[in-house]
């Protein structure tokens, strides 16, 4: 009996002990919903918009731990600091230290743009700011806009921006600007605490942080004198409900600052300081050069020394140079001028010197060549002698730039491996086997010439290919001959020009462009330009395109050059103008696409798509976790395009919001902003 009961006990301890385990164990607790409100500032010392304040410590406290991000690049106090001032965020705490001494009578801003996050789960308190001032008046006036790059619509982000009461064009090299703010991820800037006067605005990539204008970094100049200016207006706030529902409406009195549609489009004047930068002889018959900067002045070479002192050099050479003439390749043509182990040069060029101008400097150059060692081997010599050969005679090599699937606007290019002497077309024969068709049939060939002075290996020909056809192109020997007399052997070169039902074409017809003349750049997803196109009378017209998805950017080519051209700042000369199709064109084969573009039709900040964006802003995380929700919610176009939300078109920007495209007017018209009319693509009728 005992031994039962002994046996009953077992059970019941080890279900006891499972019990005291089970609730001794750790387990995380359910949370509640993930936290995606920003920190909420609670007090400060001084106080928001205090006055004559003579602290340089200031402290601000919010609801929850805080961390402030990269405070050297993102926190930006105004008036511009000399010496960098101390951000640090602990607990609840943001601190910021002066580092200079407080100017008398002065509104100070400490713009944090959006440095500031929760420490736990990151969200951005964004476009936070601080004021207070040393006097008794606190200015307050505000001017806002947006900057964005001129070749190419990308929004500048983290750029300073900064305003000169000084306006003589000195200011912006000479003088610190006087306040500051940077750029936020769409490329907005607000300009905060000014006091009413007359101001010049500009935008830097200030790299070297002395809140000033460099000839080397990027520059946006506004082409007016800003007045800021204030005005009370009625304001209506919609609450709304957890459920999304309207929940009130009402209105009340708000005070708005002008201007607030600022556009500034930054460009770069291409300075680069000219010097020799590298020089160099890594083979006998070649000598090469590289200069700092592009250049339309050659340098003048002379021997020194030697039986040729005192000769110009370049008439013993053929130079190749790159198309800014910055790389520079003088191929060595006397074989007596090849065979010389030391070369001494020269070197007459233009260079930059210290007061910032091109002034000609002279360098005394040696190049240099270690005498080759010829191994001795009578053994090998003597079967080379016992034995009966032809010599080896070394040929010219020739190729071609035709693929076996050629465009139907392929150029015809042909490269040597020396540069050419001489030519003759006479041994150039041309064939072409037209659509089913077996026999090769003899035409006139193209012609060829050399694209450039500075292009001695090349020779090109523009050519009317017929779709779907073959060609042949032969060249018999001894018909291109080299600088050192190599010759090419026979040279065969095959390919086939597409058919046309494996192209699409694209028309744009478009309005706005006025007198003005234009040319619009076919894009690739890279926002790489594939094909460039004339804008005449009023359409450009892109003929036989390779199916693919493409976008499109149009230029006002103020001089007609057919290139977009930088800006000038001392010449006061603003970069030509750039304008985007705001829509990707998925172009099929045989089809025809047709838009029409009128391009003041939509915002300046809207043009440019999304897809290819390179400064895309950052998505929040709720944003992320919900991206495959709201993925299966977007509606698409004929296009297979996502529409905007007419709602909230650039995340988080207002629909309404108009920015003017140096002083022209941007209208946002009603419903979807700018987006219209965008028609379908119809297949074509052979």
């Amino acid at each position: 009996m005992k031994h039962d009961i002994a046996y009953l006990r077992w059970p019941l301890i080890l279900l006891t002990a499972l019990f005291i385990a089970a609730c001794a164990s750790m387990g995380r607790p359910g949370g509640g919903p993930t936290d995606t409100e920003p920190p909420v500032f609670v007090r400060s010392n001084p106080a928001p918009g205090a006055l004559n304040v003579n602290r340089d410590r200031i402290s601000l406290y919010f609801n929850e731990n805080v961390e402030v991000e990269d405070p050297l690049n993102q926190v930006v106090i105004s008036p511009a600091q000399k010496n960098v001032a101390k951000v640090t965020g602990v607990g609840h705490g943001v601190t910021v230290q002066l580092q200079d001494t407080l100017i008398p009578n002065t509104t100070y801003t400490i713009d944090f743009t959006n440095s500031i996050k929760d420490l736990n789960e990151g969200n951005v308190l964004e476009g936070f700011s601080f004021a207070f001032s040393t006097g008794d008046v606190l200015d307050s006036l505000c001017i806002s806009g947006m900057v964005f790059a001129a070749e190419n619509l990308e929004p500048a982000q983290s750029m300073l921006v900064g305003v000169h009461s000084n306006l003589s064009d000195t200011a912006l090299t000479k003088l610190p600007f006087e306040r500051i703010t940077r750029t936020n991820q769409y490329g907005q800037f607000t300009i905060r605490n000014l006091k009413p006067g007359r101001y010049r605005i500009f935008a830097v990539n200030d790299i070297n942080r002395d809140n000033r204008w460099d000839r080397s970094e990027d520059i946006a100049v506004f082409p007016g004198i800003i007045e800021p200016t204030s005005k009370r207006v009625m304001h209506t706030d919609t609450v709304f409900r957890p459920n999304g529902e309207i929940d009130s409406v009402f209105t009340h009195e708000i005070t708005e600052f002008y201007p607030n549609d600022l556009l500034l489009t930054w460009f770069n004047v291409n300075y680069k300081s000219q010097y020799l930068s590298k020089n160099e002889r890594k083979e006998r018959n070649k000598i090469y050069f590289e200069m700092g900067a592009p250049s339309d002045t050659l340098p003048e070479l002379h021997f020194v020394g030697g039986p040729y002192d005192g000769e110009d050099f370049t008439l013993r050479t053929m130079l190749e140079a790159s198309p800014t003439r910055d790389t520079l390749t003088y191929w060595i043509a006397d074989s007596d001028v090849i065979m010389m182990d030391s070369i001494r040069i020269a070197a007459r060029y233009l260079k930059t010197d210290t007061l910032d101008n091109l002034s000609w400097t002279t360098d005394t150059l040696n190049f240099n060549m270690r005498a080759e060692r010829k191994k001795k081997d009578n053994k090998k010599k003597k079967e080379e002698s016992d034995s009966v050969s032809a010599p080896k005679i070394e040929l010219l090599r020739i190729n071609s730039s035709m693929s076996n699937q050629a465009d139907i606007f392929s150029r015809l290019v042909l490269e040597s491996t020396e540069p050419i002497r001489s030519f003759d077309a006479k041994g150039v024969h041309f064939e072409m086997m037209p659509p089913k068709d077996t026999l090769w049939t003899p035409i006139d060939p193209p012609e060829f010439r050399q694209p450039d002075p500075y292009s001695p290996r090349k020779l090109t020909a523009d050519y009317k290919w017929d779709y779907d056809t073959k060609y042949r192109l032969t060249i018999d020997s001894l018909s291109i001959v080299g600088i050192y007399d190599h010759h090419n052997g026979p040279f065969k070169a095959e390919f086939n020009i597409k058919p046309e039902s494996d192209y699409g074409n694209i028309t744009f017809t478009v309005t706005g462009t006025g007198d003005e003349p234009a040319f619009i750049q076919l894009l690739s997803q890279q926002d790489a330009p594939v094909r460039t196109v004339k804008v005449t009378d009023g359409k450009a017209e892109f003929n036989d395109v390779t199916p693919a998805a493409y976008y499109a950017r149009l230029i006002l080519d103020r001089n007609g050059n057919g290139k977009w051209d930088t800006g000038s700042v001392t010449d006061s000369v603003a970069p030509e103008d750039v304008f985007y199709f705001p829509k990707k064109i998925n172009l099929k084969k045989n089809w025809d696409v047709n838009q029409s573009w009128d391009i003041f039709e939509t915002p300046v900040d809207l043009q440019k798509p999304n897809e290819i964006k390179k400064n895309k802003p950052k998505t929040k995380r709720n944003q992320d976790r919900n991206a495959d929700e709201e993925e299966e919610d977007q509606y698409y176009d004929e296009f297979g395009n996502p529409a905007v939300d007419p709602d909230d078109p650039f995340g988080k920007r207002k629909n309404n919001r108009n920015y003017n495209r140096n002083n022209r007017n941007n209208s946002t018209r009603n419903g979807l902003p700018g987006i219209n009319g965008f028609g379908g693509g119809t297949l074509r009728t052979r």
